[in-house]
């Protein structure tokens, strides 16, 4: 393991604490990150970045669902659910599949949840240890 050096940063964010360790892996995925997937990156990060489609992927996780479904489930407008589905889809983070009159959507790659979840624990960290507003 290295030692982080207080600075050390990713996009201007601080990696490590003084003296804390990290693994060489770590360091590996931030060389990638630096080298070519920001932009990637972002692209998702945009797209999980509204309250309402984090709701709609946790709903579609479950399994195929119609926009209706979805609508009642979520207590969501029929056109809100629609256009955010929309941009899920495009962001390919949802598919779709017809049947008959109807479309029903569902998660991609499970794999999504995971991000989601880290994406939780982290907030609520920081939000914690959080002294200032």
């Amino acid at each position: 393991m290295k030692k982080g050096v207080q600075g050390e940063s990713l996009g201007g964010f601080d990696m490590t604490e003084k003296g804390e360790e990290y693994p060489a892996a770590v360091e590996q995925e931030v060389m990638v990150l630096r080298d070519e997937h920001f932009q990637t990156v972002a692209f998702l990060a945009k797209s999980l970045s509204d309250e309402n489609r984090l709701r709609i992927l946790l709903c579609v996780s479950n399994g195929k669902k119609s926009v209706s479904s979805i609508v009642e489930e979520l207590g969501l407008s029929q056109p809100l659910v629609s256009h955010h589905l929309k941009e899920l889809k495009r962001s390919l983070l949802v598919k779709i599949e017809r049947n008959g009159p109807f479309i029903y959507y569902e998660l991609v790659d499970p794999r999504i949840l995971d991000v989601i979840r880290t994406l939780s624990t982290v907030a609520t960290d920081l939000l914690t240890a959080r002294k200032t507003f």
